[in-house]
């Protein structure tokens, strides 16, 4: 969950959701459904569809699945698209609203960060254990959440896979914020949830990589130095507000607001990014482990 993916184990089993979570999960699945209807009555695939409207393939996916929330820009674009007469795009303001409501859906040990996510426009993030949450997919996230000890009951799951994919819409605004991810290549070789899981969260990887104003670096494994021995981190900067750090070990957090602590950490992040494949030598890195296969 890049900033909740090593602080959940604890946690998960408290539902510390508002109880109509059901009722806005139904309301973009409803949504997504209509969406998917309409594309298949038009006789486009998912992949025409992402490139009439603008939008990555995996994120149309999504949306019709219910796993997103569209972007007002997005309905917008696609009842134009798919001659819709307005279905879509009416349901902007409740989608907003929607969206707004489930902002606050989060476990109170990480609303404070979720927070500052949603209002950020600058976010940099070293992951050394798992794909960062921001760039998971569905079918990777189910994975993650599956084999969690003590085991989670299936709906807890569920709820936590929706709650991921939620946070990813991010990623997705315009203006969009600046994004990188610097990523241990132990990471890329550690095949959760399946060799077919894991290649489609490489092949997504690579999507965002190409994406403009996201960058994806691999710190290869055959380094003799590394800067980031001291674990996982996140530096977020939220519209108006100072730039902070996140961090998270086994069940504690904790976010970061001192100037001074924040600053060491940035210079530490620089020094990651210099140590990594450069953003062209890390997506040739992540096809040739996809190649290997």
């Amino acid at each position: 969950m890049g900033a909740a993916r090593n602080n959940e184990s604890a946690d998960e089993v408290r539902t510390e959701l508002p109880e109509d979570l059901g009722e806005v999960s139904d309301f973009f699945r409803a949504i997504g459904k209509q969406i998917k209807l309409l594309r298949e009555r038009a006789g486009m695939t998912q992949k025409e569809l992402a490139e009439q409207v603008g939008y990555g393939e995996h994120l149309i996916g999504a949306v019709e699945r219910g796993t997103r929330t569209p972007q007002p820009e997005l309905l917008v674009a696609t009842d134009k698209l798919l001659d819709a007469g307005g279905l879509l795009a009416v349901t902007k303001d409740d989608v907003m609203r929607a969206r707004a409501k489930a902002r606050i859906r989060h476990p109170a040990w990480f609303r404070g960060y979720a927070a500052l996510e949603i209002d950020s426009i600058e976010m940099h993030d070293f992951a050394t254990l798992d794909i960062p949450g921001l760039l998971q997919t569905e079918e990777h996230a189910r994975a993650v959440y599956a084999m969690r000890q003590p085991p989670l009951a299936e709906e807890v799951i569920e709820m936590r896979v929706a709650a991921r994919m939620a946070r990813q819409e991010v990623l997705a605004r315009w203006p969009r914020g600046m994004f990188s991810w610097v990523i241990d290549e132990s990471v890329l070789r550690r095949p959760l949830g399946g060799w077919e899981v894991h290649a489609a969260q490489l092949r997504r990887l690579l999507e965002v990589g190409r994406t403009r104003g996201m960058v994806v670096q691999v710190l290869p494994l055959n380094r003799s130095e590394h800067a980031g021995m001291g674990g996982p981190f996140i530096l977020i900067t939220p519209k108006g507000r100072p730039q902070h750090a996140y961090i998270e070990v086994q069940t504690s957090s904790r976010l970061i607001v001192d100037p001074e602590e924040v600053r060491i950490m940035n210079a530490r992040y620089g020094t990651l990014r210099a140590q990594a494949h450069g953003p062209e030598e890390s997506l040739a890195l992540i096809e040739k482990i996809l190649g290997e296969r």
